[in-house]
């Protein structure tokens, strides 16, 4: 029983990650996945996790659980965004939101700095494909994570 639940599991996320609506860019093969566009409104994306649900090593520092509130304040818009720590490769991400969906986002410095510059970039009106082409030209490398915990 344990067996056929632990491969009907396997099979549904392989569907999942494969289905995914994500893209590479045309021009650029280096451009991690990222979703083109906000998910359709029939679509309920899974929701970032709450201060409650970090602990440990995830919930150490402040700015760990501040990104994930700014996250949460966004999702439709990070959902849009690549994530420069290739966790696409590595863990099957499709976009910057599956890190925060997750714990990954709060162990990688990567995707806490691109959530901040993302949260920044929409509180001065950019679209999201105006923040994922700063993201691309590699301008999330310049938020400092101590400092960013003031962003509101």
């Amino acid at each position: 029983m344990r067996i056929r639940v632990a491969a009907s599991a396997a099979l549904f996320m392989l569907v999942v990650l494969v289905s995914a609506p994500s893209l590479r860019s045309q021009s650029d093969p280096d451009v991690p996945h990222y979703n083109a566009a906000p998910p359709a409104k029939t679509d309920k994306l899974p929701p970032i996790l709450t201060r409650d649900q970090l602990w440990g090593q995830n919930a150490k520092h402040l700015y760990q659980i501040h990104a994930y509130e700014l996250a949460a304040k966004i999702p439709k818009v990070i959902y849009q965004q690549p994530c420069y720590c290739h966790c696409d490769r590595s863990i099957g991400h499709n976009s910057l939101h599956s890190c925060f969906s997750g714990m990954h986002g709060a162990q990688c410095t990567t995707c806490m700095q691109e959530l901040y510059y993302t949260y920044k970039m929409y509180k001065k009106g950019k679209t999201a494909g105006q923040i994922r082409a700063g993201i691309v030209k590699g301008e999330w490398q310049t938020i400092d994570l101590d400092e960013a915990v003031k962003m509101e």
